[in-house]
């Protein structure tokens, strides 16, 4: 389809709320339809929903225990409020 495509333009509008599953549902059948018909925005959505999932992963790994002591004596540390 084209840059300038009504149906895409109206795909386009719908896609955020769509993935946040968010839309009324006759606003899903004007996306899902267009979706099932439309390569370049199926391919858009394709590529929203995989980046959606790498943030969602990447913001749940754990910080190793080695490097988290290692903060945490970092934060702990005064310079000035060392009175000894």
């Amino acid at each position: 389809m084209t840059d300038h495509d009504p149906g895409c333009e109206r795909c386009e509008e719908l896609l955020q709320g769509y993935l946040d599953r968010d839309l009324a549902a006759d606003e899903v059948v004007v996306a899902e339809g267009h979706l099932d018909g439309c390569d370049y925005c199926r391919r858009r959505y394709r590529f929203e929903e995989r980046l959606r999932r790498y943030i969602r992963v990447s913001a749940s790994e754990r910080i190793p225990a080695g490097l988290r002591q290692k903060l945490s004596e970092l934060r702990d540390e005064r310079p000035a409020s060392s009175s000894s």
